[in-house]
């Protein structure tokens, strides 16, 4: 393991000294992909012990250790100790997803009177960019200690026609463990041929620690009164469709599992929860759109973006075969998550925000994980 060079890095930045002594940047090899790239993993910490391992491969966060009520540290992220684990058998552990997070219905879009065939690999839709999406490629990673923590910037070039979609397009995503214990997100892209891009953060969490036991007692709060309802394929049909008397009323803090297992279409279709919720915020301004309590910790996680929507997704798919970090085994929901994005399938219906870009303009996306505790 190599420290970064701390010191210079924050001078260069700007950044005190005094935070340099106390922020850090290591790397190490974190192996190389079956195609022979060699990938590095960055841990991140903050001036009050915090930290975030961050995989070049995939834009991974790998570990993320957040001290609970008494100041004991957890990792709260599932995930894997190897990076073959990752390449093989993965739910999108902690990803950078693009080009499109969530699904598009039949890999099928169309934009300026062409319609695009994308890559399907999930029940005949494309999902979170495809066969191999971002969180599949290996970015090129410059590390650097900043006034606000440590910092890690991440770029990659899509080039036109990858996984199907058009356009080249210059990706960076910067990832900055502040010194306030956030775990900032900043994402921007280019373009050079009209195309859609919506890009979101996969992280598993649990705050109890991972491996540690289910979801179902956290409670939520989702800032928002309506969420767009999915088909039995998880496609969304287009609707707005009003929280009020729903099991997808997150308004006040809820225990997860309270009503996780009603009878109701929509947690049938799903197994759960796996919907996207409407942002009551002002499109592209960055605001609070959920918070999660796990009462045992103490641990509150509150979710700030600059996106219209926010996936949660209740780790329905889970089931006890995989094996993570340390030999646990996460079983039955054992993880949820928060993705701030674009609605799902935005391309085929007009009626969403659009997730059209443009030569000339610059796409950008802001999301935070702000970590704290509750007595």
């Amino acid at each position: 393991m190599k420290l970064l060079t701390p010191l210079i890095a924050a001078s260069l930045a700007g950044a005190s000294l005094m935070h340099a002594a106390e922020s850090s940047i290591t790397s190490k090899s974190f192996g190389t992909t079956t195609n022979g790239v060699k990938v590095e993993l960055y841990t991140l910490t903050n001036e009050k012990g915090a930290s975030a391992s961050i995989s070049s491969y995939g834009g991974i966060v790998t570990k993320l250790l957040i001290p609970d009520r008494s100041g004991k540290f957890d990792d709260v992220v599932l995930g894997f100790d190897k990076l073959s684990s990752y390449e093989k058998k993965s739910p999108y552990f902690g990803a950078l997803i693009g080009r499109y997070g969530n699904r598009i219905a039949k890999g099928k879009f169309s934009l300026d009177g062409e319609t695009y065939t994308l890559a399907t690999n999930n029940n005949g839709q494309s999902l979170h960019g495809g066969i191999k999406g971002f969180d599949k490629v290996v970015w090129q990673a410059t590390p650097v200690v900043t006034k606000q923590g440590p910092s890690l910037k991440l770029t990659y070039t899509s080039k036109d026609g990858e996984e199907g979609y058009p356009g080249t397009l210059s990706v960076t995503a910067t990832y900055t463990l502040t010194n306030k214990n956030e775990l900032k997100l900043v994402y921007t892209a280019t373009t050079d041929k009209d195309t859609i891009v919506n890009l979101t953060h996969h992280s598993y969490f649990n705050l109890a620690g991972q491996g540690n036991g289910d979801i179902l007692g956290h409670l939520l709060t989702l800032k928002s009164g309506k969420y767009t309802p999915i088909d039995k394929v998880l496609i969304t049909t287009g609707e707005l469709t009003p929280v009020k008397g729903t099991p997808f009323d997150f308004r006040k803090a809820t225990v997860i599992g309270d009503r996780i297992n009603q009878e109701n279409e929509q947690l049938k279709f799903a197994g759960g929860y796996d919907h996207n919720w409407v942002a009551s915020k002002l499109p592209g301004h960055l605001g609070v759109v959920a918070k999660v309590e796990e009462p045992k910790s103490g641990r509150v996680m509150e979710v700030l973006s600059t996106e219209p929507g926010v996936q949660f997704y209740s780790g329905n798919f889970l089931d006890g075969t995989l094996v993570g970090k340390e030999g646990k085994v996460y079983p039955f929901r054992s993880g949820f998550c928060l993705e701030p994005q674009h609605y799902p399938d935005s391309p085929n219906h007009p009626n969403f925000p659009s997730v059209e870009l443009k030569p000339g303009q610059t796409y950008k996306n802001t999301i935070i994980y702000r970590f704290s505790t509750k007595s």
